[in-house]
């Protein structure tokens, strides 16, 4: 059987692996040959790379252009010529010309340019390995001619080293930290990689109700977990205990983190916990977190935005009635807003504010949508209208956590029942 010219690279490959190196390319010039897919991959971590590129083809991607337009690399907007890779470094053929790959890759052979060809691997002399990056830590992983296997065990190390279950022990001491942490609307799937990557680093760590509760599980067992629900109070308010538990551990000298549901800024009382951090000259680094404004009615299909129906949402806070002096929403003007109205932690207070919501001039048919639990195995969503959310709610047990959305977006997405077309002929 005729050996074919992969499995021929694949032996080569076998016999003398590629030797791992990595290129400091920062003001040193780069040649890219070909504009294409190919190019637009790999542009972006040339130029993070501080490259001095120069990018030769007639025509480019949109992304690509973009980057020109940018200022990040040089355009000759024209076919490769004889010359093109006079001082260069490093060269990336990607040109979908075989002559002109073939003529650029004699240049770098004879100019001793390190070279990467997309068209022909074998006759390059130099291959792109598939490359993760993790907090500081830079993963490239060569596995011959099976760019899906260097991928996947690419992936399956980034992934360990962001979640934890890789130990990569730092040789320095490390330094404590705070962190004010978004966990999301509730599945652990949804957090940050970096919310997940600094809960593997914590020694402590204080979790809100709303915070993705499974993530605590993983924890090592050495991990101190408080629930912000069940600090002793004694003679602090509630939100002066978290701030008081966060001060106190940092100034221990642990690395501390603030596990929040959803987003730490929204709703969140993120500032408040920073500020009094602040206050004690302590530094804390905010990590956002998918707000569940967003993330709860799109997991139960709803836009918040529509085209053609809602150009705008508003996210309010309802755990004050619109009665109540403490106050600071303008229902009156989100009455006359016609778009979505998402409304956070009002369960016990939507009757109130569909009534006030009615009272300024919405619509008493507006749908709204109750989503409970949202992203997580007990989600459920409850439909109504204004004039019978407050019955609905009641009714139907709707407890919190849960998302309220106001507007026609409700009617919209995958999970609207289907409309019977009255024309239609009947069997």
């Amino acid at each position: 059987m005729a050996e074919t010219a992969e499995t021929a690279e694949a032996a080569e490959y076998a016999d003398h692996p590629a030797y791992p190196v990595g290129l400091r390319l920062s003001g040193r010039r780069v040649v890219v040959i070909g504009g294409g897919q190919v190019a637009q991959r790999r542009l972006p971590a040339l130029v993070a790379a501080g490259a001095d590129v120069t990018l030769v083809s007639p025509s480019a991607t949109p992304s690509v252009e973009a980057m020109v337009e940018a200022g990040e690399l040089r355009w000759e907007r024209r076919r490769y010529e004889e010359g093109d890779l006079a001082g260069a470094w490093y060269a990336l053929i990607t040109a979908s010309d075989p002559v002109a790959c073939a003529r650029a890759s004699a240049e770098a052979e004879r100019e001793r340019v390190w070279c990467v060809r997309s068209d022909d691997a074998a006759a390059a002399t130099a291959w792109t390995p598939a490359t993760g990056r993790s907090e500081g830590v830079t993963v490239a992983v060569l596995t011959g001619q099976d760019p899906r296997r260097s991928a996947a065990v690419r992936d399956a190390i980034v992934e360990g080293l962001r979640e934890g279950t890789i130990a990569a022990p730092h040789h320095r001491a490390r330094t404590p930290f705070v962190a004010l942490v978004g966990g999301g609307p509730g599945d652990p799937d949804l957090i940050t990689v970096r919310g997940r990557r600094l809960l593997a680093e914590a020694d402590v760590v204080i979790a809100d109700r709303l915070g993705p509760r499974d993530l605590l599980d993983e924890l090592p067992p050495h991990v101190e977990v408080i629930d912000a629900a069940k600090i002793p109070y004694g003679r602090f308010m509630a939100q002066e205990a978290i701030n008081n538990a966060l001060i106190e551990h940092a100034k221990a000298g642990r690395s501390v983190v603030r596990l929040k549901g959803g987003d730490p800024f929204v709703f969140g009382r993120g500032m408040e916990e920073a500020q009094a951090l602040a206050a004690e000259g302590i530094a804390c680094t905010v990590v956002p977190g998918i707000s569940s404004s967003i993330s709860v009615p799109g997991a139960a299909g709803i836009p918040v935005t529509h085209r053609g129906v809602a150009h705008e949402f508003t996210v309010v806070s309802g755990h004050v009635a619109p009665e109540d002096p403490r106050s600071l929403v303008d229902w009156a003007a989100l009455a006359r807003l016609t778009g979505t109205l998402v409304i956070l932690m009002g369960v016990d207070k939507i009757g109130a504010i569909a009534a006030a919501l009615i009272a300024h001039g919405k619509d008493p048919a507006t749908p709204v949508a109750l989503v409970q639990e949202g992203t997580m195995a007990a989600q459920r969503r409850v439909d109504a209208t204004l004039a019978t959310v407050g019955e609905r709610v009641v009714a139907e047990g709707v407890r919190p956590p849960a998302v309220i959305v106001v507007g026609e977006v409700v009617a919209e997405g995958p999970t609207k029942p289907p409309v019977e077309d009255p024309e239609a002929p009947r069997g």
